[in-house]
Order: C-alpha cells, then sequence, then structure tokens
C-alpha cells in the first residue's frame, strides 16, 4: 500500500511524435474517470496518469515514474509504437515492487495475451476490449485481496494462472450506454493546463461515438470497439465543447471512425458551431469522415462552410484497384464513387484529401501510381500509408494465403510488409523511396500549389515531380540534403525518420534555398519557356506560405509582427509582391478552368497562425494546415463567417523576438 494507505495507482500512456505539446491521455482520461467515480476506488485508491511525449526514453521515463513512492498497479496504454518500452517499463517496475500488478491494455495487445505474455513475462494482465470498467474491477480485485493469478471472475480480460496456464474470461458486452463513462475533462480526471495556465496539448480529442460497422481487411477498429455504433448523449457532447471553448482551445480532433454517419453528428456540429459563437473557441475540427458520404454528411460539410468551421474532409479510399478493393472487403462500399465528392467539395471551395495504402495483397506498383496521379488530379493531398500487419485483422489472419512477409520496426513493434503476391521485395524498396517524398514533402504540404501548375501547365505529373526531387537529392552535393537522404535510407524497410525530415523542411532555412536549387537545376529544364515565370512564382509562394516555426537555434527566420484577430494571434508578412495572381491561378486550375497567365503584379499581406512548432514536429498534415500562410481576404472570409467585427482588425501585439 501507497500513500495515505492508499492504493497507488499509475497509468501510463505515451503519444507518437516528439513535439513541444503532449498528445491528450484520451484513454488514461477514461480509465482514471472511471476508475474514480466508483466510491470504494475512489476511497482506497490513488491514481494518477503519466504522459509522456513520443520521444521521451526509456531512462527519463522510468526516472519519472519512480521517483517517488512507487506504485500498487501500473495500468499501461498500449499501441504499437510504445510496446517495447512499456514492456521494458513493466520489468524494471517489477524489479521495485515485485508483488505489484501490470495490466496491459489497447488493441495492439487486446485478444494477443499469450504473445503478450511470452515477450514480456512481468505483464499479469491483459484487457480484451473496452477497458474502463474492467480496469475498475481489476482494482475492486486488488482491494479485495485476491491473486493477480486468481481473477477468473472478471469478464473481459486474460491473465496467467498460478501453474503458468493462460486464462481467457468471457468476453465483456460492449458498453451501451456511454455516458456510464465519465467525462474524463469535465471530473478533472486529465490535467489541461499547464504551469503557465496554457492548455498544455496540441489538440483536444474527443469521441462522440464508438463502433464501426465496417470489416475493412487491414483494420481491427469494428473489432476492438464493436461494430454497433453507440453514441455519448447530446448534453455530455455540449458540456465538453463549452469547457474546450471556455480554454480557447483551436482544434477539436474526433476519435471516431465514421464521424457523420448519425444524425445526433449534425447536432453535434450545430453545437460546435454555437459554442464557438459563445466563446470565438474551437475553430477546427478534424476527425475520420464517415466512409459512406449520406446526406448526414453534405448537411455538414455546408453547416461548417457556412460559419468558416475550417476540416479536411477525408476520401478514405486505401486504394483505386478493384481487385485491391475486394480483398480489402471494400468492393461494395460507395466511398469508391469518390470523383462526384471531390469534385463537389472543390466546387464548394473546402479542403478534401484522400488516403492510399501502399502494399495491399492485389495492388502493384502499376496500379498504385496510376491511382496516385488519378488522385492527385482531384484532391489537394493524398495521405500515404505503408502496409502494416495490426494484429486481429483479416490481413493477418490470411497472410501466407496473400504470401505476406514482413519485419518489425525499428523501435516500435508494427509488421511492415516487405513483399507479397503482387509486390516483390525490390519493388516495394523502390516505393518505399517514393513513398517517403510523398508522405514528408507532398501529404506534409511542403509543397502545394506546385503540384497542379506542374501538372496542368507542363504535363508533368505529382509522382514525376517526386520522383525527380528523389533523385536529384539522392545525387545533389548540397548540405542541406545529407539529412533528408539519411532520413530516406531508413524509410527503405517503412520505418524511417519521417518527423525529422519533416521539421528539416520546415525549420531549416537552409532546405528553401536548397528547394529552390532544385528547381532551378533539376525541374526548370523541363518546362516550356511561356510558362516557366508563371510556374516559378507559384513555386516560390509554396515555399512563402509555408507555417513560420522556430528555427533550429529556437528563433524565428524573420521578425515579423504580430497581430490579433478574434483572439487568436498571426505573424503577419506585409507587402508581399507576386508578380502574378498566383491564388487566382491556382484556384482555377484545382477548378478545371484555364486562368489568365499574363502578368498581373500585386501586393498582399500574409497570415500565419502562431504556435506551429508542434505541427512542424509531427506526422499530423491534417493540423499543418491550420499553421499555413492566407492572404487577408481569406483570414477574413473566416472571421466574417464567426461573425468578427471588423474593428479587431490590425490589433498590434508588437514585433516578435
Amino acid at each position: 500500500m501507497a500513500r495515505d494507505d492508499k492504493c497507488l495507482v499509475h497509468l501510463v500512456q505515451q503519444g507518437i511524435w516528439d513535439m513541444p505539446l503532449e498528445s491528450m491521455p484520451l484513454a488514461s482520461g477514461y480509465i482514471k474517470a472511471t476508475a474514480l467515480a466508483d466510491e470504494r476506488v475512489r476511497r482506497a485508491a490513488q491514481v494518477d496518469i503519466h504522459n509522456f511525449r513520443g520521444g521521451t526514453g526509456l531512462s527519463a521515463m522510468a526516472n519519472r515514474l519512480f521517483e517517488g513512492l512507487i506504485p500498487d498497479v501500473m495500468g499501461f496504454s498500449v499501441l504499437g509504437w510504445n510496446y517495447r518500452a512499456f514492456g521494458a517499463l513493466a520489468e524494471t517496475f517489477k524489479q521495485l515492487n515485485p508483488d505489484g500488478w501490470v495490466v496491459f491494455g489497447g488493441t495492439h495487445v487486446a485478444e494477443q495475451s499469450e504473445r503478450a505474455f511470452r515477450l514480456y513475462p512481468e505483464v499479469d494482465v491483459v484487457v480484451n476490449g473496452e477497458g474502463e470498467f474492467t480496469f475498475r474491477d481489476i482494482l475492486h480485485a486488488h482491494l479485495d485481496g485476491f491473486s493477480r493469478h486468481d481473477l477468473g471472475h472478471i469478464p473481459g480480460l486474460s491473465f496467467r494462472g498460478n501453474d503458468g496456464i493462460v486464462h481467457t474470461t468471457p468476453a465483456r458486452p460492449r458498453i451501451e450506454n456511454l455516458d456510464e463513462i465519465p467525462s474524463p475533462f469535465l471530473t478533472g480526471a486529465i490535467e489541461m493546463l499547464d504551469d503557465q495556465g496554457n492548455f498544455r496539448y496540441d489538440v483536444a480529442l474527443m469521441e462522440t461515438n464508438r463502433g464501426c460497422p465496417y470489416k475493412c481487411a487491414f483494420c481491427y477498429w469494428g473489432g476492438a470497439v464493436g461494430q454497433k455504433v453507440r453514441a455519448f448523449s447530446r448534453d455530455r457532447l455540449r458540456a465538453e465543447l463549452e469547457f474546450f471553448g471556455k480554454l480557447q482551445v483551436h482544434t477539436i480532433v474526433l476519435c471516431d471512425a465514421n464521424f457523420g454517419l448519425l444524425p445526433g453528428d449534425v447536432d453535434f456540429v450545430d453545437d460546435l458551431i454555437e459554442v464557438r459563437e459563445q466563446y470565438g473557441f474551437p475553430r477546427a475540427l478534424e476527425t475520420s469522415w464517415a466512409k459512406n458520404k449520406s446526406k448526414t454528411f453534405y448537411s455538414i460539410v455546408r453547416k461548417m462552410k457556412q460559419v468558416g468551421m475550417r476540416s479536411s474532409f477525408t476520401l478514405a479510399l486505401q486504394t483505386l484497384d478493384g481487385e485491391t478493393l475486394g480483398l480489402m472487403n471494400r468492393r461494395n462500399m460507395k466511398v469508391n464513387e469518390w470523383e462526384d465528392l471531390s469534385e463537389w467539395l472543390t466546387k464548394e471551395g473546402l479542403d478534401c484529401y484522400a488516403e492510399l495504402i501502399w502494399g495491399a495483397p492485389g495492388e502493384t506498383v502499376q496500379s498504385f501510381m496510376d491511382g496516385y496521379d488519378k488522385l492527385a488530379r482531384r484532391v489537394s493531398r493524398i495521405a500515404c500509408y505503408p502496409m502494416l500487419l495490426l494484429p486481429n485483422t483479416d490481413y493477418t489472419d490470411k497472410r501466407a494465403d496473400y504470401g505476406i512477409i514482413s519485419v518489425r520496426g525499428d523501435t516500435d513493434d508494427f509488421e511492415y510488409v516487405l513483399s507479397n503476391n503482387t509486390v516483390t521485395l525490390l519493388e516495394n524498396q523502390q516505393m518505399q523511396r517514393f513513398l517517403f517524398w510523398a508522405r514528408v514533402v507532398a501529404e506534409m504540404a511542403v509543397l502545394r500549389f506546385t503540384w497542379a501548375g506542374l501538372r496542368e501547365l507542363a504535363g508533368v505529373t505529382q509522382s514525376q515531380a517526386l520522383r525527380n526531387l528523389g533523385v536529384w537529392i539522392e545525387r545533389t552535393a548540397d548540405p542541406a540534403a545529407e539529412p533528408l537522404r539519411t532520413a530516406m535510407q531508413s524509410a527503405i524497410a517503412g520505418t524511417g525518420d519521417l518527423v525529422g525530415a519533416i521539421t528539416h523542411f520546415y525549420a531549416e532555412p537552409e532546405s528553401k534555398r536548397m528547394l529552390g536549387r532544385w528547381w532551378r537545376e533539376s525541374v526548370r529544364p523541363l518546362l516550356d519557356e511561356p510558362v516557366t515565370p508563371v510556374l516559378d512564382e507559384v513555386f516560390g509562394f509554396d515555399l512563402l506560405t509555408q507555417p513560420v516555426c522556430l528555427g533550429p537555434d529556437g528563433a524565428l527566420p524573420d521578425d515579423l509582427p504580430v497581430v490579433e484577430v478574434r483572439g487568436e494571434e498571426y505573424y503577419v508578412r506585409e507587402g508581399v509582391y507576386l508578380a502574378y495572381d498566383v491564388p487566382e491561378i491556382i484556384a482555377r486550375l484545382r477548378a478545371g478552368e484555364q486562368p489568365e497567365l499574363e502578368p498581373k503584379g500585386m501586393l498582399l499581406d500574409l497570415y500565419y497562425r502562431t504556435g506551429s512548432d508542434s505541427a512542424v514536429r509531427s506526422t499530423n498534415h491534417e493540423t499543418i494546415m491550420h499553421f499555413m500562410g492566407m492572404t487577408k481576404q481569406q483570414v477574413m472570409a473566416n472571421a466574417a463567417a464567426d461573425r468578427e467585427p471588423a474593428s479587431s482588425w490590425g490589433t498590434e501585439k508588437g514585433g516578435c523576438s
């Protein structure tokens, strides 16, 4: 027993990204809130959340976890990126407290207890399925004096008996009334503010529902939380939105599988808009949108557009190849009728991106590249993911049928596909090079407008331009390319340092100079003379509108003034001269129209939301878009939709240091 004779419980969570701001520990928050809602647990136990950034090493985590009183129970929220680290921490914990209990939960270990116990003998319990009430019951067993080898009365878990045999109890029914789980925000289970009184996380994470009706072969979402979709109540969600509005949280990210599927999702957006009107925040909503776009989805999109609520709308396609779709169990999903939807979103002036998976059974290099370039003509970004074999999925169960050969990650526990029946090892290595540049440069919007310009005015596809960049960086002697070559080489197996490369492009001033050199040496020779000056300007505008962030020395690259617009701060780059009306040219190209290419000198001011330093140190392309440079007209349009009074413009905050 620990402090004041209370059972000391540590809940441990670690995000994937190493960035200045933390990722919100939502899973641990649910566990803590549910545990402390129980009168006996609240009276007899102290439950603390220990949340770590992605780059925090084992030694640092161990020192923080064990610098005070040693806990009696440790609960780890396990995902592929932290599995090995948490296994090692369990080993250290058992050295300090041999009688302590170690509980693993999360999608990477659910229904995988045999492997977890074999790899990490110090683990005592694996939770299968939703963990809130299972963990509460585990704490009850601990308080009641049960042995960790005698938990057969608790549904929804696996444990080892005294004989070493693994016992798995009957599955716990899904939580039908999600409001039975106390809100981790409204109860104070999750700390919200840092020592300076600022919101401590990159974004606020919420759930409006749980469940996924689909059975995609690569995904365990439906298996983990059930295929029946269950929703939190509107009153609860409204209270949580108001909570974040008062804290002036910019972006809400929903952890739903298919937001926009339920009619109640319209009510959520109505409440989100009303909360923003009352408090000025939140300003943006990101989520995994419903695969099948119903009337509910279109209604939500129109409402968000009318009030300037920002979001990135997803086409979760994963492949455009018919055979591959069939093997994914997605052939009959309406999402495959994507072209009309992307055209509609473009006409509405809304950001639309697509998702593709490389390495899925049935896909070939040719079919993937054809699909990539076809999508590039319709969407602003394509998120490309290497094929991972996740536990409990159809692909994993049928790996022999598909001829899948895989390797575990260098530092994580994911299985990366090396080859299958339709892709050789050599082809995969070549494609990993392409994926590296596609993810770092295109998906993360290092370049955004250049692709449409090259495609429509010079006949150069996006994949051709990316391969051109990759070849040039591999061959150039420019010193700014060396960190990128190193990162790219590590990516051949699918486990490379994407974040390091992304940060290099955004935060290292020399990278912009290097990109300019690539453009002059390797792209301009491909262009016809009449369009070269136009494309030069488009490319320059891409570099100019990248987020403003701190460089390696911790300083801003330019001394830009800061203004406040409706409680939000922006850096301002004033009096930027463009020889061509680049924003108009890009808008017309994306709409499939022929722009005027005559010189039209113009001056404009560019606005950059402050606080991008976490975004440029992650692979979250949805978040990075909120920090891109905007024209004053774009910011004004958002403010007008947000009922922004004109008098708030130009509120000077002083220079930057």
